[in-house]
């Protein structure tokens, strides 16, 4: 009976680049050749959701990772230079940020580490909800100039933070940058002394060091292959503090992003039907042959109800009183939107981040435990300032868009009586009615709105600025065309009066000069540079412990997807230590490498470099052919390995997946010496060597030129990809296989039609995340094995 069961086999149309298991369900997500990102299901490997490349986001993925609670799942773009954070349960795109240099690996990890001072604060972590009210849902209306979200996101991107306990998002790439974003948000430290380019890396679960496999070119210009150990004491040393101060920076990112959101949401609820009357009145100037200015024009219009027959053309002709009826409706409805957008989520987002801004400017006071985290108290004030006046400048808007409320409404009854008397039709009782209150009003609006302004036609190509609200939504450096008049203020009097208020830190500056969108950015890159710093000094705390070069690479394997390539790095939470698998065909084609190194680098760690020899007999093999070449190999847990080997020369084209335990191999008497000035590979032969033969944790990959494998014990899944990077098979591992028919069942083909038609009639090609739970339970996939001669027939040997 053949180890290991066979759930699920698909012929996919690209190639794949990325593969990752979900650590929680069992799912794996894979990146194509196209962009694609895709999700499937262990059972019958059914796809549950993909997400087409997008020109916004990038359409070359290089690299995947699994937020540890399997809700998050972050890839990068190398066209782009962005890493993004989609949601599972519904394929959605929640989070991007921009990298300076292609991401070409990551990983995300959880502490694993306790104390009383965490179990503390992760019990107290909720007690802003007890202050501060829950920011409300952005509009459903809201998707229609969105590149990125769609409709009721807002939930989503406050679910970002996740769990209390800290984890981890590193990312490395070109030039050895690495870059550690706790969850997932927030920089919080930076590397830049990396050698070479990174390929895989893995931070320890306790935050002591960081293993990195790099790619730098030799003296004779070979891509040499390297380990790096990183010492990230401080991050273990302040871990209680790290993750305060984490949480925190997180929560502020997170309300950027709601109020980047909500300031989006006001600006399409902004409409560009609201600028005609400045438009249409300025085509009026550049038309009329008289002298008269055209509030002139409105004033007899008001006072003697009479017009010009200019004026009288540009209502009835141009405006009409349909037109003026939908403009007088769209801006009551547009101001009504944004009115409601800035009291609900701008106010409410802004009250949030100076409740947390000042939590934090508390921990930076505390100096013995946040200094050396480059916590600084004096660029915190400036966030909290920064933020202080966007708040102001919010508040300033509701004031405008509550008088041009009034405003339009007194001016647009007025004018629309005044059309229907032109056009000699029926006004109705209740519009009839203006008192001398009433025109003394529209006189002033008129006073103040009407006057032609020759220097914002040099600007803005028109002369009139009559709608004040759309100048704050503008994405602009230049001032307000119409700032708010602060003539007769008696606050702002008293505070240029008094020499004791006039520059008190305690007052927020209110740059009534500025719009709303400027205000907003200043106060992002104000908060940037307060979030930067701790990152820049942790970074800087970060010395490279161990370097040691392992083996150069051969010219041809360069060809092979960087991301399937060995070594692969495993964290051993137990045992604290850091391991590395990996091969050297070029020296011994048969043989494992192992090297392990404790998380404390300081530790020293018995047996850090051994051997496996693969090259005896597999048990049960009728032919007795032996196993010459291991292709691929993955730490399926601390004590186990999954490999892919490929038959000798006389037997190549044959694939086997195989499980090593590594008690018995990790147990070897003698000791390793490594000589500092040589390569791994020019010392291979003073390596301990174990040998191993396999049990019956095997099975034979009949009709597949396997090539790479993708793991994960903790889910006992596998995932076994072609050569020609189209081909997958999923297996459960801890179950064998059901042969009621003999073996004979296994040298059984089919055409991928057959396949196809399987997978179709067992359920639909996606579904939501929310039937997994009875799909699990469904019969398993049993379709025999197949011969797929065209697409095996192009890949390598």
């Amino acid at each position: 009976m053949p180890a290991f069961r066979q759930v699920g086999e698909k012929q996919l149309p690209n190639p794949v680049l990325c593969m990752a298991w979900s650590p929680k369900r069992d799912l794996i997500a894979l990146a194509n050749t196209t962009g694609e990102l895709l999700l499937h299901r262990l059972a019958s490997f059914q796809r549950v959701w993909s997400l087409p490349p997008s020109e916004y986001t990038g359409k070359e993925i290089t690299a995947l990772a699994w937020r540890p609670d399997g809700k998050i799942l972050a890839f990068s773009l190398g066209d782009t230079k962005q890493v993004v954070l989609c949601g599972v349960e519904k394929a959605e795109i929640l989070h991007v940020f921009p990298m300076q240099s292609p991401v070409t690996c990551m990983h995300w990890m959880e502490v694993m580490e306790e104390s009383s001072a965490l179990s503390s604060f992760y019990n107290s972590e909720d007690e802003s909800k007890l202050f501060l009210p829950k920011l409300p849902t952005l509009p459903k209306s809201y998707s229609t100039t969105s590149k990125i979200f769609s409709e009721e996101k807002s939930d989503e991107i406050l679910n970002l933070l996740g769990e209390v306990r800290l984890n981890i998002l590193v990312l490395g790439g070109d030039a050895g940058f690495v870059e550690l974003y706790a969850y997932g948000m927030y920089k919080i430290a930076s590397l830049s002394r990396v050698s070479g380019t990174c390929r895989s890396l893995s931070l320890s679960s306790d935050l002591k060091s960081l293993s990195v496999i790099t790619e730098v070119r030799s003296a004779d210009n070979n891509p040499e292959i390297c380990y790096i150990q990183l010492d990230t004491g401080l991050l273990s040393d302040c871990l209680p503090e790290v993750t305060r101060m984490a949480r925190k920076f997180t929560h502020i990112s997170t309300l950027l992003q709601y109020l980047h959101l909500s300031l989006t949401c006001m600006c399409e609820a902004w409409d560009d039907i609201l600028m005609q009357m400045d438009l249409r009145l300025t085509k009026f100037v550049q038309e009329k042959n008289t002298s008269t200015q055209v509030q002139d024009e409105f004033l007899e219009l008001l006072l003697w109800g009479q017009s010009s027959p200019e004026l009288q053309a540009l209502l009835m002709n141009q405006l009409t009183v349909k037109g003026l009826k939908k403009l007088g409706q769209s801006i009551e409805s547009s101001y009504s939107s944004i009115q409601k957008l800035v009291i609900s989520h701008l106010q409410s987002g802004s009250e949030a981040l100076l409740y947390h801004l000042s939590e934090v400017r508390g921990m930076s006071l505390w100096k013995q435990k946040f200094e050396p985290l480059g916590l600084d108290s004096a660029a915190i004030e400036g966030a909290i300032t920064a933020v202080g006046s966007f708040s102001l400048k919010a508040n300033e808007l509701l004031q405008v868009i509550d008088k041009s409320m009034k405003n339009f409404k007194a001016f647009f009854r007025w004018l629309y009586v005044a059309m229907l008397r032109m056009c000699e039709e029926h006004v109705p009782p209740e519009l009839n009615k203006m008192t001398q209150k009433d025109i003394a009003f529209v006189a002033d609006f008129l006073s103040e709105h009407f006057s032609e302004n020759e220097e914002l036609f040099d600007r803005k190509g028109k002369y009139f600025n009559v709608e004040r609200v759309g100048q704050y939504l503008k994405d602009e450096e230049e001032d307000l065309v119409s700032p708010p008049n602060t003539k007769g203020n008696q606050w702002l009097k008293f505070l240029q009066e008094s020499k004791h208020l006039k520059e008190s830190p305690l007052l927020f500056p209110s740059y009534p000069q500025k719009s709303l969108h400027f205000v907003k950015r200043m106060m992002e890159n104000v908060i940037e540079h307060c979030l930067q710093k701790p990152a820049e000094v942790i970074g800087k705390s970060v010395k490279q412990a161990v370097f040691l070069p392992l083996y150069t690479v051969p010219e041809s394997s360069e060809n092979t997807p960087r991301l399937f390539e060995l070594p692969s790095l495993w964290n051993d939470k137990k045992a604290k230590m850091h391991c590395v698998v990996f091969c050297m065909p070029e020296i011994s084609p048969s043989k494992l490498y192992i090297l392990r190194k404790g998380t404390d680098p300081n530790r020293h760690i018995p047996n850090s470099v051994l051997s496996i020899d693969l090259s005896h007999h597999l048990d049960s093999a009728d032919d007795g052919s032996s196993a010459a070449r291991c292709l691929d190999a993955r730490f399926y847990d601390d004590e186990m390995l999954t490999v892919v080997l490929q038959g000798s020369e006389e037997h190549n084209s044959r694939r086997v997946l195989a499980q090593l335990p590594l008690a018995s191999s990790l147990s070897c008497a003698s000791e390793f010496s490594w000589k500092p000035n040589l390569r791994l590979d020019q010392q291979s032969s003073s390596i301990p060597c174990q040998g191993l033969v396999l049990g019956n944790q095997w099975r034979e990959l009949e009709n597949m030129k396997a090539q790479f494998v993708a793991v994960n014990g903790i889910r006992k899944v596998a995932c076994v990809l072609s050569a020609n990077l189209r081909h997958i098979r999923v297996f459960e591992m801890d179950v064998e296989d059901e042969d009621d028919e003999g073996a004979d069942s296994q040298n059984t083909t089919a055409d991928q039609d057959g396949l196809e038609t399987t997978i179709a009639n067992q359920g639909p090609g996606e579904e939501s995340l929310d039937t997994e739970a009875g799909a699990a339970e469904q019969d398993v996939y049993k379709k025999t094995e197949e011969h797929l001669e065209s697409e095996e027939a192009l890949e390598l040997p």
